[in-house]
Parts: structure tokens; sequence; C-alpha cells
């Protein structure tokens, strides 16, 4: 799918079609429906192609967002809060410090953000991920056990 979703951006982008990139883009990222029709979940738009949906509001608490990120520079960062990235489709690249990962479908990471940190596409493709940002001091707590071989 990665490889259909870069074919039609470029062909877009091409055709001077920005709109219609948009469209798609927001159709691919699919928000997904509440079941409460008070609540409307609503992508948006950011830097040249990257899709962002909130699906949390909730104010001084853990926030949640699905993504999809369109290749672009790596600029570092730093801001107080800790956050969790998980990655639905394509290939991740983040920067934290002097270090540099790569992560894939259902690889996950965490990390304080006061450390210099950048993520996004480790290639030409756009990566699909699932983005937590929380208050500093925030951090998972895991309350399971890996499974052990009998």
């Amino acid at each position: 799918m990665a490889v259909v979703t870069q074919q039609i951006c470029e062909s877009c982008k091409m055709e001077g079609r920005e709109a219609e990139l948009a469209e798609i883009l927001d159709g691919m990222v699919a928000a997904p429906a509440t079941g409460d029709p008070r609540v409307h979940l609503k992508p948006h738009r950011r830097h040249r192609g990257s899709v962002v949906v909130p699906l949390t509001q909730y104010p001084g608490r853990v926030q949640v967002f699905k993504q999809v990120l369109a290749p672009r520079q790596p600029k570092l960062v730093t801001h107080p809060g800790y956050e969790w990235l998980y990655v639905l489709a394509g290939t991740l690249r983040l920067i934290i410090g002097e270090r540099d990962f790569t992560l894939r479908p259902g690889e996950v990471a965490e990390f304080d953000t006061g450390e210099r940190h950048w993520f996004g596409p480790a290639d030409t493709n756009t990566v699909e991920i699932l983005h937590l940002f929380g208050p500093h001091g925030d951090q998972a707590v895991n309350r399971t056990e890996p499974s052990t071989p009998t």
C-alpha cells in the first residue's frame, strides 16, 4: 500500500492536484467512527502531505493521535513531555540525541521529549503511526509479563 500511496502522491503533486491529494490522504487516515454523534474526529493536514487525527482531547493528560507522516528533512527539537510511538505501516526513523533508530510495523518507542529528537519516514514513503504525548513524568507502565514457554 505504501508504494501505491507514493505513486498517487507523486502523480497528484506533478499535476497540481493538491486538493485531490489531501482528500485521498484524509480518506486513507480514516478517522474511526466513535459511535457517539457528538464526537467528530477530523483529520488535519500538516507539513507537505502529513495528516494528523486527534483521537483524544483531554487537556493536561495523555493525548493520542493517528498520524500519516510524509517525507521531510530531520529537524531535532526539545520540549517538555513524554512520547510513545507505535508504527502501524511503513518504516519510521527516530533520532534521539545521537542515537538513530529504524522502527517497522508493530514496533514501539518511548522517550523523554526533553532530549533532542525527531521522527518521520525512514525513506521516501509515508509512515503511519499512533502517537501518544503526555505530560513530563508520565511513563508507560507494563502490567503484563511475557509468556514463558512450557
